[in-house]
């Protein structure tokens, strides 16, 4: 619904804006505004803010200031708020002893009493108080105006009033402190360091989100325990906050005369009303830690320091942290915040609250709900959602791909709308509220101020937002599925349920499961059992074993559908058994039943699958979105994954960083899988895909590794001197990553080269020499690939491919190893070289690679000693395999497999790559074929023979591999396609 242009004022608007600027013209007298332009969009306000008007008509000088001082015209910036403070408290620096008698003069002809008095504090603090509403009211009638008149827009105005209340809390602390430290001396800490207060703001404030009449929620801490430096009179340091942080809330919230600044509410402190004030960081960290409610990790993602120590204030809220965001996936966020609506729910009915724009169906609520929602259960994991501003969430929430772009708009086009009704409301007059008005006059009033026509057309846009938030709320948090620990409604799940439940006996159970489509009921029965007596199903809380009791019945119901029901329901509840101890992964698949459908389906086509899963359930996340899980990202998305992975997370934390690399490669190795047993991938297609998540890995390791060591170290020098970006190194891939034939429990068979010249790095702390320095870059790329983490390992790298294998050192010099290749090197050696790629490092380095490859393979050589040497290491090979059991046939290693084809094929390229050197411009067998038949090397149709039989094999041992079998078959599966590769063995190499 498309927002209409402003519409033209209706006559009464206009009279009453006539009428009450003129009523501002007696009262201003000379200071009256005489800009007819200003005056015409002053008297506009006027009639659309009471508070406004009688602010202006009571000081009319304020609004010449305002005017004056150019500060109501300028679109001025938030950093303004806390000087322009200052300067007006500038008075009030003085020590309470010397406070002198006399009257502070404030903008606008105002002034402030200073008097001596008995108390001298008590006439300070008196003063205090009136500076401040001043300033506020002086503040708040021109963000009224400028927002009325449509200077600022809501992201303006929510900033303005936001850094008001920032700016009101932390001068007056600053100022309260000094006081009570001339009373009672300085806070110190156990070292002798004065200790600071620190104020952190919630809710709105916190979120930089203030509307016109909020209050400010606030918390407040304190670093250490200890005692003040006065002597005598020294008091306890939470006495000394304690007073500080009662005289900062009356200060602030305390109605005078004058009115108040801002309503202060100290509730979501700590044990509420009935705990202290203020507390330590210490007894902060601990009651979070141990009593801290789920309703509280939701108050305390907007948690912000807005007063008092910056520094101090990061300190705590690093702390606190890991009580709001969970490291995993805490799909059990659901329940907790459906019961959170559900308790808002009934208060809005039994308090009559459906034409509340904040509390009611389709209000503000339910969108920070459906924002916060995500913060809870994916925060830990995607640092982008650590924000506290719900429009930054929804954007953030469409880039990661979690809601659509058209849900994002909608909700951020509904919050707009009704985060402006609210200030219009509320800056009526000042009064804090969010109940639509009843009475005609204050509804017109409304519809103008958000430039309706009437009242009609502001309900019918404010009936479209409220409808279109509460339709993707529901959808999102209330699915109708049946609540933790209660039935479900589906007759036949019902029946299921009875059978988890042992409330059958055993021949209805036999029967209930046979109607579910199991053919051996008792194994079925067996499994359940067993799930029952597992340890860890037995130490289940209350909540967890509800959330299993819902999840069971929906596993059994999906696996009897499948053609081997009980394998598949055997697979699926191993994998319970291993995620049940975190329950908020059996949250994930009770919220999402679709996402037990798919878990099933891919545990019936695929054990690896199941195992995988098992093994890494944070990738249970995946099974919520079939887009993403059957279609597999092409190389530049992987590589921008990955570096946007990386980038949400802490570049000081290298467990974080391996974690995120881990949980990458799992994730998009499973969708590699889930599209290859799909058939939505080939062969070759799968390969390329888990080749791809290998070169992204390295890409981003490398640049890990080299952050690491140059902050460190300083820069290596280089010879030649590395271009801009540059590295001086290369990683290489070897074997099946060099043949982009990667499987899925692939090595990586990896080389390392650098071009350091003689010197030490230059710019670290601790300078090394630079050969030194890349042997270390390469330590720590193995380091960080092979590390058992919690998410287990990246990849197993084999560095015996290099130079002089494992007596070798582990990164050589890429002109040592032009030498190395050109005068030492076996032929096996130049072999795996023919497989041999630059994956990831300095494209300069990556060249000269290339060039010495292409001058150690295209050496001339006998034919007979290149023949015997091929088929001698090929023999050797063979005889270091174990024989397959049963007179199988071993895919990989038998004769007239898929080595015998892989050593036919570089045979080939050496014996011909002198005359024809373009064959070596691949590295993959297939392409390598293809080369060797172009150049005559080979005919074209044994080359088409070969290729169709090397495929035919490695699909059967990617089918092998995903159904946890070994790589044989029965001998006579492939007898032809044997004896051919045999054959055309023996005509290029002989008999062995």
């Amino acid at each position: 619904m498309n927002e209409k242009i402003k519409p033209a004022d209706p006559d009464w608007l206009q009279s009453d804006a006539r009428g009450r600027w003129e009523q501002y013209r007696r009262a201003a007298g000379a200071a009256v505004v005489d800009d007819a332009d200003l005056a015409a969009v002053l008297s506009r306000c006027f009639a659309l803010s009471d508070f406004l008007f009688t602010s202006c008509e009571r000081f009319p000088g304020m609004l010449a200031d305002l005017i004056e001082s150019r500060d109501v015209i300028g679109n001025d910036a938030v950093s303004h708020y806390t000087p322009r403070l200052q300067k007006f408290l500038a008075p009030l620096q003085a020590t309470a002893a010397a406070a002198p008698g006399g009257r502070i003069v404030l903008p606008g002809g105002s002034d402030v009493p200073l008097s001596r008095g008995p108390d001298p504090f008590a006439g300070m603090f008196k003063a205090l108080q009136a500076v401040l509403r001043f300033y506020r009211r002086r503040e708040m009638m021109r963000i009224a105006i400028r927002d009325l008149a449509g200077w600022d827009d809501l992201h303006q105005t929510m900033a303005s009033l936001s850094a008001l209340a920032d700016a009101c809390l932390h001068e007056t602390q600053a100022l309260l402190y000094g006081w009570l430290a001339q009373r009672f001396g300085r806070p110190l800490g156990a070292d002798g360091v004065p200790q600071p207060l620190v104020v952190l703001g919630m809710g709105k404030l916190g979120a930089g989100e203030l509307n016109f009449s909020s209050d400010v929620d606030l918390i407040f801490a304190y670093p250490e325990e200890g005692r003040s430096d006065l002597d005598p009179g020294g008091i306890a340091n939470s006495d000394f906050f304690d007073k500080l942080c009662r005289s900062l809330i009356s200060a602030i919230g305390a109605t005078t005369e004058d009115g108040f600044v801002f309503r202060v509410d100290p509730r979501l402190r700590p044990f509420g009303e009935s705990g202290p004030l203020t507390m330590s960081f210490d007894r902060m960290e601990a009651y979070y830690q141990n009593q801290g409610r789920e309703w509280e990790r939701y108050a305390m993602i907007k948690a912000r320091i807005v007063a008092g120590d910056q520094a101090a204030g990061r300190r705590l809220l690093e702390r606190l942290e890991p009580f709001v965001y969970r490291r995993y996936l805490d799909f059990g966020a659901f329940e907790s915040l459906r019961e959170m609506k559900q308790r808002i729910a009934a208060e809005v009915r039994r308090k009559g609250l459906e034409e509340n724009i904040k509390l009611g169906k389709g209000g503000i609520r339910e969108i920070e709900f459906f924002g916060q929602m995500f913060q809870l259960i994916r925060g830990g994991v995607q640092r982008p959602l650590q924000q506290r501003a719900i429009l930054n969430i929804l954007n953030v929430l469409v880039q990661e791909g979690h809601i659509p772009e058209a849900v994002g708009q909608t909700l951020s086009d509904a919050y707009i709308f009704l985060r402006r009704t609210e200030n219009r409301l509320q800056a009526f007059a000042d009064q804090q509220v969010h109940r639509l008005p009843q009475q005609s006059d204050p509804r017109q009033r409304l519809a103008a101020a958000m430039d309706c026509r009437d009242w009609d057309e502001f309900k019918t846009r404010l009936a479209f937002h409220r409808e279109q938030v509460h339709r993707h709320f529901s959808a999102l948090l209330e699915p109708g599925r049946p609540e933790a620990g209660q039935e479900p409604q589906d007759p036949f799940l019902k029946q299921l349920a009875g059978v988890w439940h042992r409330r059958l006996d055993h021949l209805q159970s036999r029967r209930t499961l046979a109607s579910a489509g199991y053919d051996s009921p008792d194994q079925a029965l067996a499994l359940l059992e067993s799930l029952h007596g597992d340890r860890a199903t037995r130490l289940l809380s209350g909540e967890g074993r509800k959330r299993l009791d819902r999840l069971i019945p929906l596993l059994i119901a999906e696996a009897g559908r499948c053609p081997i029901s009980g394998q598949v329901l055997n697979r699926t509840l191993e994998l319970v058994k291993q995620i049940q101890r975190r329950t908020s992964y059996l949250a994930l698949l009770t919220e999402y039943p679709a996402a037990v459908t798919h878990l099933v389906k891919l545990s019936c086509a695929s054990p690896w699958i199941a195992a995988f899963l098992s093994q890494h359930p944070v990738l249970l996340d995946e099974l919520l979105d079939p887009r993403s899980l059957y279609l597999p990202p092409h190389k530049a998305e992987l590589a921008e994954e990955l570096r946007r992975r990386l980038g949400s997370t802490d570049a000081q934390d290298l467990e974080q960083q391996m974690e995120s690399l881990r949980v990458f490669k799992q994730a998009n190795t499973l969708r590699v899988a889930a599209s290859d047993i799909t058939g939505v991938l080939p062969l070759m297609k799968v390969s390329d895909h888990l080749s791809y998540i290998a070169e992204a890995v390295l890409a981003e390791v490398l640049e890990l590794a080299w952050h690491y060591l140059t902050a460190k170290h300083g820069v290596p020098i280089c010879q030649p001197p590395c271009a801009a970006g540059g590295r001086g190194f290369v990683v290489l891939a070897y074997g099946k990553l060099g043949g982009i034939e990667l499987g899925y429990g692939s090595d990586l068979d990896l080389v390392f080269l650098h071009t350091a010249a003689n010197g030490p790095t230059r710019g670290g702390k601790q300078p090394m020499d630079s050969a030194q320095f890349f042997a270390r870059l390469g330590q720590r790329m193995l380091h960080i690939l092979t590390a058992h983490t919690a998410a287990g390992i990246l990849y197993e790298a084999d560095m015996r491919l290099r130079p002089s294998g494992d007596s070798g050192i582990l990164v050589s010099h890429v002109e040592g190893f032009r030498d190395y290749q050109l005068k030492q090197a076996w032929t096996w050696e130049h072999q795996a070289l023919i497989r041999a790629r630059p994956v990831a490092g300095d494209p300069t380095v990556m060249g000269r690679f290339q060039k010495i490859r292409e001058q150690a393979l295209i050496r001339p050589r006998r034919g007979a000693d290149l023949r015997q040497e091929v088929a001698t290491m090929r023999t050797r090979l063979q005889a270091q395999q174990p024989v397959a059991k049963n007179g199988l046939f071993d895919l990989k290693h038998d004769r007239g497999g898929i080595v015998d084809i892989e050593f036919l094929v570089q045979y080939l390229i050496l014996r011909h790559v002198r005359r024809h050197p373009q064959i070596i411009q691949w590295t993959d067998n297939v392409r390598l074929l293809q080369a060797l038949a172009e150049s005559g090397a080979m005919g074209q149709y044994t080359a088409h023979f070969l290729r169709h039989c090397y495929l035919i094999y490695r699909a059967t041992v990617h089918r092998l591999n995903l159904a946890q079998q070994p790589a044989t078959v029965a001998p006579e599966r492939f007898a032809d396609l044997r004896r051919m590769v045999i054959r055309i063995w023996k005509r290029y190499l002989g008999d062995r």
